[in-house]
């Protein structure tokens, strides 16, 4: 099993349990992504803490991700990430593209903040 999810009524957390975020198994995360917002998830949340290592693959399907999330106004997230994907990140200049939080508590409080807000903003 290369990835499991776990939900909540809010959201949904993506658990990576592989080593190499990349072209073998990002499809996989992108088929995960696709079914969960199919079936009306908005917010979704990606632990990364398995994931040692990302390519361009791995980055494009974290992406994807983001920008589905955003059409359906919901909130992407990915968290407790790996020195090397981490830099990553820095490096391609997604890190202020991309939610990440060092820990999924983090994750989950962000996702619960931004679903009150925007609640909040669609009352007014």
């Amino acid at each position: 099993m290369k990835f499991s999810v776990e939900k909540d009524e809010t959201y949904a957390v993506i658990i990576s349990h592989v080593e190499k975020l990349d072209s073998l198994s990002a499809p996989d995360l992108k088929t995960e992504l696709l079914y969960l917002i199919k079936n009306g998830q908005r917010n979704i949340i990606v632990d990364l803490e398995n994931s040692r290592y990302c390519d361009s693959s791995g980055l494009s399907a974290l992406l994807t991700g983001n920008r589905l999330c955003k059409e359906i106004e919901g909130t992407f997230v990915i968290c407790t990430l790996q020195t090397m994907v981490e830099k990553l990140l820095q490096i391609s200049q997604l890190s202020g593209v991309l939610n990440n939080t060092p820990t999924r508590n983090e994750a989950i409080d962000l996702v619960m903040m931004e679903d009150i807000e925007r609640d909040l903003r669609n009352n007014e």
